[in-house]
């Protein structure tokens, strides 16, 4: 399983970094291969490539704001939540969004 994401919260600060690690971390010990980016306060960071995103079998948005670049995931199968969700249960998060999808 191949995810990209972007995580974004209203401060650009905390829950955006908070977000994207739980994120990375659950992905990870569950075998999958991800890449996530940040919008914060100092920018873009670990900006996702046109070929991560092409091979992304989902793209996950943990976002309590309006984010850049949003075009880029035109055609995939696109779930947004609150930085908050990500940062709770970021395992059945995944898990969930997999199952809404039909991804299993």
């Amino acid at each position: 399983m191949k995810i990209v994401g972007v995580a974004a919260c209203t401060s650009g600060i905390a829950h955006t970094y908070i977000a994207r690690e739980k994120i990375m971390k659950a992905a990870q010990k569950m075998g999958y291969d991800i890449h996530m980016e940040t919008q914060g306060t100092i920018g873009t960071e670990n900006e996702l490539t046109a070929e991560q995103i092409k091979d992304a079998d989902f793209v996950l948005l943990a976002i309590d704001i309006k984010i850049g670049g949003r075009e880029r995931f035109k055609g995939k199968r696109v779930v947004e939540v609150p930085t908050n969700t990500a940062i709770k249960a970021p395992t059945k998060l995944i898990e969930q969004v997999i199952n809404k999808l039909g991804l299993e």
